[in-house]
């Protein structure tokens, strides 16, 4: 062996903190989690998804899966639907400065989601049952049905008893008077189907629904000093009303599940629009004008919840 190449092993073997370490062999790199705020409170995570979701942010205590699209816009945007959170951004926005943006809103999109949360359980919770003796709201009263098969009375399909005790086939009750439902006798065989028995309700209410809405724009255009020209009943699923600058007014016919004074907020509301097409002090002045106490009827709106129609 050459001395040279002798010396050098004798070196490394005498001084074992000369040799190299052992390497350990080659992984895949593995992705890392994604990070949580240090401030994010412990317990449980609430979860958030959009149907459509495509990226997730961990906002406080809740993991929110939200639909992401880019677009021809000039910010970012926010909206808490029915189906959850949908974010919409600039083509140039870059995805730091989205996270960002949702950090800084995350107060606002958390109330927003469990509200919409809470909004569906209770419309869980109001699906009828169509069936002879199911009840549902009828201007903020509860209103009982009663299959009539011998269509014992005058009006088209159906016939509102304003006295549960007249009805000569009322069941016993121990209930006060005040508390009776009253009840809407529907020409119908007892054997008729759950559709048979809703669609017969759908067309009186959506009757007595148009003769309401007409009644009360009559009563308060002239006291906002605008002229309507055509009202069309509609059934969206989260919007009471619209107003177009022609005069044309659309209401949700379902708003006669609700109280007389709820009903009265939301057409002068659509006829305040008729002044002013925008969500303005000024148009919420318009509104006060009518309706003082608008703010709590408004709220009212919200949180009360009209009978699931499939």
């Amino acid at each position: 062996m050459h001395p040279l190449l002798r010396f050098t092993r004798d070196l490394f073997e005498s001084n074992p903190a000369l040799l190299p370490e052992p390497q350990a062999p080659k992984t895949r790199a593995q992705p890392k989690p994604p990070a949580v705020p240090a401030d994010a409170p412990t317990g449980p995570v609430v979860h958030f998804r959009h149907p459509h979701a495509s990226r997730e942010v961990r906002l406080g205590h809740a993991l929110v899966a939200y639909e992401f699209k880019r677009g021809q816009r000039r910010s970012i945007g926010f909206s808490v639907g029915p189906h959850g959170l949908a974010v919409r951004a600039p083509k140039w926005v870059p995805l730091y400065e989205v996270d960002a943006a949702l950090q800084e809103k995350s107060a606002w999109i958390l109330r927003k989601l469990q509200e919409s949360r809470e909004r569906h359980a209770r419309l869980a919770q109001h699906t009828i049952d169509w069936r002879d003796g199911a009840v549902f709201p009828y201007l903020g009263q509860t209103v009982q049905l009663r299959l009539d098969p011998a269509h014992g009375f005058d009006g088209a399909g159906a016939e509102l008893l304003e006295d549960e005790s007249r009805a000569p086939d009322a069941a016993p009750t121990d209930l006060p008077d005040a508390q009776l439902p009253r009840v809407l006798r529907l020409s119908l065989p007892r054997h008729a189907s759950p559709d048979q028995i809703r669609d017969v309700v759908q067309a009186w209410l959506m009757r007595q629904a148009r003769q309401l809405f007409l009644q009360r724009l009559d009563h308060f255009a002239p006291l906002l000093a605008v002229q309507w020209t055509k009202l069309a009943l509609s059934n969206a699923g989260t919007r009471w009303g619209s107003a177009k600058s022609d005069g044309s007014i659309r209401l949700n016919w379902r708003l006669i599940h609700f109280s007389r004074s709820v009903v009265d907020y939301v057409v002068a509301h659509e006829l305040s629009h008729l002044r002013e097409m925008n969500h303005s002090p000024r148009f919420w002045d318009t509104v006060q004008s009518v309706v003082p106490n608008y703010a709590a009827l408004r709220q009212q709106l919200k949180n009360e919840a009209a009978p699931r129609w499939s």
